[in-house]
C-alpha cells in the first residue's frame, strides 16, 4: 500500500464523486481509477460502489477510511517535528469558537499567532458552543476551543481560565428598564427571555439559568437559537430579553441595549480547552503564545 493510494482513496471517499476527486488531487479521472483499482488488488476487497448516477463506500471502505485518515495525521506531525527541531513552527491548528461572546478573546490570540508564526495556519470553525468544542477535542477534531467554565470533568480535556465577563442583560430599546443604568434580575421575573438550547451545552445559559434561580425565577422561554449574536438581533426585534456578558455590550445591534446587574456580580467564565494527549507541538507553540496575550486573570 502506498501514499498515493492512500491519497487517492481518501480524497474519494470524501468527495464519493471520482471527478471532484481528481480534479483536488490535480490528476485525470482514469489515472486515479486506476489507483484505485490497484489498491482494491491489493488489499483483495472492493472500496467502493460505483454506479453511473454514484459512489459510495462499501463497509471495508468504510473501515480504512479512519485508519487512512490516521496515516495522513502522524505524516503531518512528523513534518512539524522534523521542523520543530531547526526552530521552525508549522503546521495547522484548528479552533473553534462560538462568535460574538469571542469578539474580545479571539481577535487577540489570531493576531499574535500570526504575527509571530506566519507558518502556521488556523482554521477557524464558527458556532462552536463549550458542550460541542470539548466532545470535538474529545474526537479529534479541534485541537483548541473557546469554552465557558465549569466544564464537566474529562480525563483528556484541560482548560485554563483566560477571562471572566459579569453578566447583564440585553433589552430592546422600548423596554421600559432600557434607560436605567442598572437593573435588578428579579425585576425580569415576568419577562419572556431568548437562550441557547439547553441541549447545545452552552455555557451561558447555564451561567443565565443559575443567576434566575438565584434571583428567585425560573425565565419563561419563548425562543431558543443557538448563536448569541442573532439572541440579540431577536431582543432587537422585540421578541424578549436575554442575559449576556458585558463582552457584547460593544456589538449591540441596532434597537437594543445593554444593562449591568446589580448586586454582587455573576461572571461567565471564559477559557480555552484542548485534549492533554495532542502531540502536535504546533498546538503547543499557539497555547504558549495565549499564555502571552491572555493570561488567566487574577
Amino acid at each position: 500500500m502506498e501514499i498515493r493510494q492512500l491519497e487517492a482513496f481518501v480524497a474519494v471517499a470524501e468527495e464519493l464523486h471520482f471527478g471532484r476527486a481528481a480534479a483536488r488531487l490535480h490528476l485525470a479521472q482514469s489515472p486515479l481509477s486506476q489507483t484505485i483499482r490497484k489498491l482494491e488488488r491489493d488489499l483483495g476487497v472492493t472500496l467502493f460502489d460505483r454506479s453511473t448516477r454514484s459512489v459510495a463506500l462499501t463497509p471495508a471502505g468504510a473501515a480504512l477510511l479512519p485508519h487512512a485518515h490516521r496515516v495522513f495525521e502522524e505524516l503531518e506531525l512528523g513534518r512539524q517535528a522534523t521542523r520543530a527541531v531547526s526552530g521552525e513552527v508549522y503546521g495547522t491548528v484548528t479552533i473553534g469558537f462560538s462568535g460574538a461572546l469571542n469578539h474580545r478573546t479571539l481577535p487577540p490570540l489570531t493576531r499574535a499567532v500570526r504575527r509571530r508564526y506566519p507558518q502556521v495556519t488556523l482554521h477557524l470553525v464558527a458556532g462552536v458552543l463549550t458542550g460541542d468544542g470539548v466532545a470535538q477535542i474529545e474526537r479529534g477534531a479541534l485541537d483548541l476551543a473557546f469554552v465557558a467554565l465549569p466544564l464537566d470533568p474529562s480525563p483528556r480535556v484541560r482548560s485554563r481560565l483566560i477571562a471572566r465577563e459579569p453578566l447583564g442583560v440585553a433589552l430592546p430599546t422600548d423596554h421600559p428598564r432600557a434607560g436605567d443604568e442598572s437593573i435588578d434580575l428579579r425585576d425580569l421575573a415576568d419577562d419572556d427571555f431568548i437562550t441557547i438550547p439547553a441541549a447545545s451545552g452552552s455555557g451561558l445559559r447555564e451561567a443565565a439559568m443559575r443567576a434566575c434561580i438565584t434571583a428567585g425565577f425560573r425565565p419563561r422561554v419563548v425562543q431558543e437559537i443557538t448563536d448569541p449574536f442573532m439572541i440579540l438581533t431577536l431582543v432587537a426585534a422585540g421578541v424578549g430579553v436575554s442575559l449576556i456578558s458585558d463582552g457584547v455590550a460593544r456589538v449591540m445591534p441596532s434597537g437594543s441595549v445593554f444593562v449591568p446587574l446589580t448586586g454582587p456580580p455573576i461572571h461567565l467564565d471564559h477559557a480555552l480547552a484542548w485534549a492533554a494527549d495532542n502531540p502536535s507541538p504546533v498546538l503547543r507553540a499557539v497555547l504558549e503564545v495565549a499564555d502571552e496575550v491572555m493570561p488567566t486573570p487574577a
